[in-house]
């Protein structure tokens, strides 16, 4: 089992939890939601991905974010700010998808180091690093009743955090590299190829039926 020598940072954490919070209240002002129903879309999609992780995957006791009540705050502040200002941001989403790109390596490399810290295997790190990621987008789109946008033809994401993923643990249980070090390379790796990728356009295509 790799050493548990890393930690995410709170504030990084609690910075890419508001980022993503913050893309669910744009969301939900978009659909014209009350302040009740835009709150949850931002909660869901500021913490679901973590909630997916510690409920159903590791089930470590209550998920981080009811037990740090600095998630709840910041999620509210997202809240507040999707409400009172989602015209002035939408003409922000350069901004939004450079944090969001930060934010989806550091929830891959935060949930594969939990897994093996636990003494998962490889395969199952990678698979609750990408939940970790990606988990709060897709409950979003399941709770406003959109197709969710991992199951469709575009950008590279989950398979960018798979990567991420993967990446560490092959640092740190195939080369021995403590698990900050490995973090701190991988996270901005991970960064860098989901904004190649959205650059040059690289996308997943569509299953084609034999019927």
């Amino acid at each position: 089992m790799p050493p548990n020598d890393f930690v995410l940072p709170l504030h990084v954490d609690l910075g890419a939890t508001f980022l993503f919070a913050l893309s669910g209240a744009l969301a939900a002002a978009r659909r014209g939601y009350d302040p009740v129903g835009l709150f949850v879309l931002a909660l869901v999609t500021g913490v679901g991905g973590g909630l997916l992780r510690d409920g159903l995957f590791l089930q470590q006791g209550p998920p981080a974010f009811i037990q740090e009540p600095m998630y709840l705050l910041v999620v509210a502040g997202a809240s507040v700010l999707g409400y009172f200002f989602a015209a002035a941001l939408a003409r922000i989403g350069g901004v939004l998808f450079v944090v969001d790109a930060l934010g989806l390596g550091a929830y891959a490399v935060v949930g594969a180091q939990k897994s093996l810290a636990l003494g998962l295997g490889v395969g199952a790190a990678i698979l609750v690093g990408v939940v970790n990621a990606v988990g709060g987008g897709l409950l979003r789109d399941v709770l406003v009743r959109e197709e969710p946008f991992l199951f469709k033809p575009g950008d590279f994401y989950a398979l960018v955090a798979a990567a991420g993923a993967g990446l560490f643990c092959l640092f740190v249980v195939s080369q021995g590299w403590p698990s900050g070090q490995a973090a701190a390379v991988v996270i901005p790796v991970t960064f860098g190829l989901r904004v190649l990728s959205h650059r040059m356009g690289w996308t997943t295509r569509a299953a084609h039926s034999s019927s």
